[in-house]
């Protein structure tokens, strides 16, 4: 489970994070590419847009649900 006290400092603020647990498999961004990216040194996912709509909600859920570091947070 995420720990939100363990949020990377990419992450746009709101409910959708990434923690430091992320294992840089690159899973959420294949399943929600318009709501997960790399940072710049490749070393982990983070959130740089929150979901608006229900899809877009969806796939940031299929992401967090298929996460094998449960590395990605709801706090909504």
């Amino acid at each position: 489970m995420a720990d939100k006290e363990k949020r990377v400092p990419e992450n746009v603020p709101g409910p959708y994070y990434v923690d430091n647990s992320c294992i840089s498999c690159q899973l959420c961004n294949d399943r929600a590419p318009d709501h997960f990216r790399m940072n710049e040194n490749n070393m982990n996912s983070y959130v740089y847009k929150q979901p608006e709509t229900d899809s877009e909600i969806r796939n940031c859920e299929e992401a967090l649900s298929s996460c094998p570091a449960s590395a990605i947070g709801n706090d909504g």
